[in-house]
């Protein structure tokens, strides 16, 4: 992390193939705050209380951009990105009940998401099926 940048935009000295490993390396780094048990490693460890690492974190924020965004695979992550620049936040998840209630809820969150989903997909089928039956005529 002794290369952090304050903005997105690569340095002239940055080749095309550094810079493209750079782009992989944050995002697979912004990805991983979307794991509640993840930041509960950072912060048993003590990064959130590093000044620098805070500052990285804040560098960071430019994948909330949405021609950074669509390369997320986890979007979440931009949630746990933004509370991570709150100290108090950053406190609690030293916490492993902090964390395994976050993962708790999200696991919720996903079921009911998905349910939800499967309805609605199941009712615009059969919205669908029942456009495409053929009408009898009255005899």
């Amino acid at each position: 992390m002794a290369s952090i940048r304050q903005s997105s935009v690569p340095s002239p000295q940055e080749t095309e193939e550094q810079q493209k490993l750079r782009f992989q390396t944050e995002l697979e780094f912004v990805q991983c705050l979307a794991n509640p048990n993840y930041l509960n490693f950072l912060a048993q460890r003590g990064y959130f209380k590093d000044p620098t690492f805070i500052n990285y974190l804040k560098y960071l924020q430019y994948w909330k951009d949405p021609k950074y965004a669509k390369y997320l695979k986890y979007p979440q992550c931009l949630f746990f990105l933004e509370l991570l620049q709150y100290e108090h936040f950053r406190k609690e998840l030293v916490n492993s009940q902090c964390a395994k209630f976050i993962d708790d809820q999200q696991l919720l969150h996903w079921q009911h998401y998905q349910r939800k989903r499967m309805a609605l997909l199941h009712e615009e089928m059969t919205a669908q099926r029942a456009l495409q039956q053929p009408k009898e005529k009255p005899g």
